[in-house]
C-alpha cells in the first residue's frame, strides 16, 4: 500500500521516491516479459477488438463467412482426396463436400457468393488414379478397395 503523499512535496519528486523505494525492495525484480522486446501490435494503430484477435489467434480460430470456409474445405477435400490411400476414400470425401456445396449452391447463405460447383467424382478419381500411377513405386489400387 503506498502512502499518501505529504503535503507540499511536488507530485514528481514524490513519484520518484516511491519507484526509487521499490526498486531497493525488489519489486521490479524478474517481471513477467522482463528482458523480452515489447510486443509488435504496440506500434499498430488502436482497434477496440484487440482482445478479440488475440484470443482467436491463441485459440487458433478463423471466422470466415460461410461460403469462404466453405470454399477452403473443398480445396482442402480435393487435396485430401488426390493423397487418399484408396480410391473409395476418394469418393468418400468428393461425396461428402458436394453434399455441403449442392447446399450452399440452392441455400446461399449471407455473404459473398460461393464461386464453387461440385466436384465431378469420376474426374477427381481419373486424376488421382493418373497421380498415383505417376508416384514411383505407387500404382492404383484395385476399385472397391
Amino acid at each position: 500500500m503506498t502512502e499518501r503523499k505529504p503535503p507540499g512535496v511536488p507530485f514528481e519528486s514524490w513519484i520518484d521516491h516511491q519507484i526509487r523505494d521499490a526498486q531497493q525492495r525488489g519489486e521490479f525484480d524478474r517481471l513477467p516479459g522482463s528482458g523480452e522486446p515489447l510486443p509488435a501490435e504496440l506500434d499498430s494503430t488502436y482497434d477496440e477488438l484487440w482482445w478479440i484477435k488475440r484470443k482467436m489467434a491463441r485459440e487458433g480460430l478463423a471466422v470466415l463467412p460461410p461460403a469462404l470456409a466453405l470454399r477452403k474445405e473443398a480445396e482442402d477435400a480435393l487435396a485430401a482426396a488426390y493423397a487418399a490411400p484408396s480410391e473409395r476414400i476418394v469418393r468418400k470425401i468428393i461425396t461428402d463436400v458436394n453434399v455441403k456445396i449442392r447446399d450452399m449452391m440452392f441455400k446461399p447463405p449471407p455473404g459473398p457468393p460461393l464461386g464453387k460447383k461440385p466436384y465431378d467424382v469420376e474426374d477427381v478419381v481419373r486424376e488421382w488414379r493418373q497421380r498415383r500411377a505417376a508416384a514411383p513405386g505407387d500404382g492404383p489400387e484395385p476399385a472397391g478397395r
